[in-house]
């Protein structure tokens, strides 16, 4: 949490105000993990954290309200997820090294922030603006340097791809983003966890080289 925090009625929060209005996101962030997101209740998330309804309204008018801020939270770290992507080479055995590294770093962005992620792309699914902006700049994090990797690929020779490089890339992070959301009903289909991985990596690397990896 950086800057400035006020509450709710535009008082700057002294420390242990801050304190305060972070424990109650922690608290929160955990309850979305074992609880479905309609049936988290104020009352709830604050006797988690030990305060009181009148507490949380200090800092939150709503849990939607704090949920969104959990939100921008996530939209913080994934900025960290273009250096995935971004300057590195797709050439030879270093291209594979990127697509598992991508795979890697992906689906343990998604297993980190999984409770939180689940309920944007509700938010999404049933059209609410904001949640379509946060899952769009989360995934923006990867598809916007993705298709560059992409745009790049075309210019050393690689046959024109069969869809657009950001159509193709959206796909990709798409994808791996399903992928780490349902493990367990992809094992009962008999796709089991060690060989995810390196599917995805191939997947990953065809659709930006247009090639099989290098052994």
């Amino acid at each position: 949490m950086t800057g400035k925090v006020t509450t709710v009625d535009g008082r700057v929060a002294g420390r242990r105000g801050q304190a305060t209005r972070q424990k109650l996101l922690d608290c929160l962030a955990k309850m979305l993990s074992s609880s479905p997101y309609r049936d988290v209740k104020v009352i709830d998330v604050a006797r988690k954290a030990g305060t009181s309804p009148a507490t949380f309204y200090q800092y939150f008018p709503d849990v939607e309200a704090a949920v969104l801020e959990i939100a921008e939270e996530t939209v913080r770290d994934s900025a960290a997820l273009s250096e995935l992507v971004t300057g590195r080479s797709w050439t030879g055995k270093a291209g594979k090294e990127t697509a598992d590294q991508l795979v890697d770093g992906l689906l343990s962005f998604w297993r980190k922030h999984d409770a939180i992620l689940r309920v944007i792309d509700l938010g999404a699914a049933e059209g609410d603006r904001r949640f379509v902006r946060i899952r769009t700049r989360v995934q923006g994090a990867v598809v916007k340097p993705l298709t560059e990797s992409i745009e790049s690929q075309l210019g050393r020779g690689r046959a024109k791809p069969p869809a657009s490089p950001a159509a193709l890339a959206g796909s990709l992070v798409t994808m791996l983003g399903a992928v780490s959301a349902q493990p367990k009903s992809l094992q009962s289909l008999g796709a089991k966890q060690s060989e995810l991985k390196p599917a995805l990596s191939l997947l990953v690397h065809l659709g930006v080289t247009g090639r099989k990896p290098a052994k």
